[in-house]
């Protein structure tokens, strides 16, 4: 959970169709079969929360819902604050609890309308179990719903931070059930068993995580050492293509910004977006909250002062086709 996207924009109009064409081969073309700007959509967000402060479902809901989204969180913890502050209070919810929430909405026959399940921090490898089921019955009830899994389970210079048997699970379950992943650069070596060290490296392990299963991979936290000084990027692979976006770098240690970025990203997609649109948009929205955020200097991410750069981005910055 530590640091790690509408209004519809038409193509250039062209009467030969050159422009068109030539846009298409920069942002690639939509990988969900939804028209562009598409409204009503609604998510089952399975992950952590907290009282006080933004991670998990405390950093993704509002974030959809201020974006129009209908989101439906069941929480998987429930602490006082994220774990990153040392001492926090609360408990990992038990795996049977979750699965009775998520029946529950069953139960009232909405399933159908689900488009998209979105899962973060598990907290036990059980409550992993129940993510997977849970997307399970919603492809059942509605094949074209997605599952984004943010796969929540460490960091660079911090490594692991969840319990024994995450790891393993998300890995050999959660990340092959999944349509689109959101891995920070440690999880993604990890979970690939590629070593970052430049953009080609990046490239062939988000290829690696795709053989996994998943379509489409996010890269967030991306530090390379043939990238411009002073950025931070994220690197988006899908089978159409890959698209990198850097961002200025800020003097700040905060969590929840990754749960963030997975929720506006699957919201882009869900719209009708490009991986190009969704990276632009996502990328330019997260660092319009965390510029918000070290300019007060808070500890948490301020999601709420920062809520309309979430929706539209006064600074943008573009994705570059890399390949």
């Amino acid at each position: 959970m530590a640091q790690r996207v509408g209004e519809s924009r038409g193509y250039p109009r062209s009467g030969s169709g050159v422009a068109r064409t030539l846009e298409i081969s920069r942002l690639g073309t939509p990988i969900l079969a939804r028209p562009k700007g598409a409204t009503g959509l609604n998510i089952l967000s399975i992950q952590s929360s907290v009282a006080y402060g933004h991670v998990g479902n405390s950093a993704a809901v509002f974030p959809l819902q201020r974006m129009g989204f209908e989101v439906w969180p069941v929480n998987t913890v429930h602490f006082s604050n994220h774990t990153g502050y040392g001492e926090w209070r609360g408990t990992v919810l038990p795996a049977e609890d979750v699965a009775g929430i998520v029946r529950g909405i069953e139960d009232r026959g909405v399933l159908p309308r689900c488009d998209a399940v979105l899962s973060g921090y598990m907290g036990d490898a059980s409550l992993g179990e129940v993510i997977v089921g849970a997307v399970a019955r919603v492809k059942e009830h509605n094949p074209r719903a997605v599952y984004c899994c943010d796969p929540v389970m460490g960091d660079a210079g911090r490594g692991f931070f969840v319990r024994p048997g995450i790891p393993e699970f998300i890995k050999g379950v959660a990340v092959p059930a999944a349509d689109i992943i959101t891995p920070n650069q440690f999880e993604l070596e990890f979970l690939t068993g590629v070593e970052i060290g430049d953009l080609d490296d990046a490239l062939g392990a988000a290829d690696e995580a795709r053989r996994l299963g998943p379509g489409t991979v996010l890269t967030t936290s991306l530090r390379r050492r043939d990238a411009a000084a002073g950025t931070i990027e994220m690197l988006a692979v899908s089978g159409e293509g890959a698209w990198l976006v850097g961002t200025p770098m800020l003097a700040l240690e905060v969590n929840g910004a990754g749960d963030a970025t997975a929720a506006l990203f699957l919201a882009r997609l869900l719209r009708g977006e490009t991986v190009a649109e969704a990276l632009t948009m996502t990328a330019s929205a997260v660092h319009a909250v965390l510029e918000e955020t070290h300019r007060t200097g808070s500890r948490e991410i301020t999601l709420v002062p920062a809520q309309q750069g979430i929706v539209d981005p006064s600074r943008r910055f573009e994705a570059r086709r890399v390949r």
